[in-house]
């Protein structure tokens, strides 16, 4: 039985939309330039951040992290970033008994930001609080030694076959990846999204029936 639901943070709670169209303005590139060169990058198999080095060479991601922040225009999110049903997921998943965690590849700032939201969970942890980065399977470790439940009956939500699907089931969690974001469209045509997924959805409200359902078959 799945008796806990871990989420990813981008492209599954929080929208980024903003978020990287304001790096965009940053390095002074149009949006939909940044956004073609992003796409490209993902469906080439590279790390995202690929995208800052072919639009400007010699990025420094730590390093401009730091300027946005002294020019008062530090990198964060807030409620207005979340996705619509991230909430209403989140409530209905501790109001069914679940345990709630959320764990995903992001910098200490963003653990603040998650804090501040005063979401419904048993855990938040990041990748700079544990000093492990996802797909590294030590990431999922670290997730399983918080989680009061074994990684069989735990459910690893996120965007991502690569980051998110595949290192998650080969840790022994369930899986679910979310359709939406550029790297559920990009990898939804992989057969392994088929062969490694626990269940598939198209929003964060169907994960409490659908749960429901596969516990009551697990009986």
């Amino acid at each position: 039985m799945i008796r806990a639901v871990v989420f990813d943070v981008g492209e599954c709670l929080v929208d980024e939309t903003r978020i990287f169209g304001e790096w965009a303005d940053w390095i002074g590139v149009p949006r939909h330039t940044f956004s073609a060169v992003f796409g490209s990058v993902i469906a080439a198999g590279l790390d995202h951040r690929k995208t800052f080095e072919l639009l400007r060479p010699g990025f420094d991601l730590v390093a401009e992290r730091a300027r946005r922040t002294a020019a008062g225009q530090a990198e964060g999110f807030g409620e207005d970033d979340l996705y619509p049903d991230a909430r209403p997921a989140l409530t209905a998943l501790r109001a069914a008994g679940l345990w709630v965690g959320i764990a995903g590849n992001q910098p200490v700032r963003a653990g603040g930001d998650l804090r501040a939201l005063n979401l419904p969970t048993d855990l938040i942890g990041t990748s700079d609080d544990w000093g492990v980065s996802k797909p590294d399977i030590a990431f999922f470790h670290a997730v399983a030694s918080r989680v009061p439940f074994g990684a069989r009956e735990t459910l690893y939500v996120g965007d991502r076959l690569d980051n998110d699907v595949l290192p998650a089931a080969a840790a022994g969690f369930r899986t679910a990846l979310i359709r939406r974001g550029p790297w559920a469209y990009i990898h939804q045509g992989d057969p392994r999204v088929e062969l490694e997924t626990t269940m598939q959805i198209d929003t964060l409200t169907d994960l409490p029936e659908r749960i429901k359902d596969f516990n009551a078959a697990a009986h």
